[in-house]
């Protein structure tokens, strides 16, 4: 609690001194609007600094082709609301039609040749 104490006059501070510097040459209004803009700018940093932090390392990607059940689970863990949203179509077209759904499950199963083959 100490340290977020401290780091809160520190800013606290920091700003004020900003104010000070530049209110001489833009006055209280341009001053104030400086300081706003470094206080986004420190936020925005901040931000990008912790979202890359809290992104999960690349997997690397096998060169080995994969199992029908290996891809299925990659693209629902990749996109899930996709994932949802395509077993929703499925059912649907099932109903309607099952000769629609059997040709859609053998396409996404026979799978396609790597690019540049």
């Amino acid at each position: 609690m100490a340290l977020a104490v401290s780091a809160g006059v520190f800013v606290v501070a920091l700003a004020y001194g900003l104010f000070a510097l530049v209110k001489p040459y833009v006055g209280s209004a341009g001053g104030a609007g400086i300081v706003a803009g470094a206080a986004a700018l420190f936020i925005a940093i901040i931000a990008m600094i912790l979202s890359a932090m809290g992104r999960p390392p690349r997997r690397k990607k096998p060169s080995e082709p994969q199992t029908f059940i290996e891809r299925a689970t990659e693209f629902i863990r990749d996109k899930p609301v996709l994932a949802v949203a395509a077993a929703l179509a499925a059912g649907l077209l099932a109903v309607r039609n099952p000769r629609y759904l059997g040709a859609a499950l053998r396409s996404f199963v026979e799978g396609r040749e790597p690019p540049g083959r």
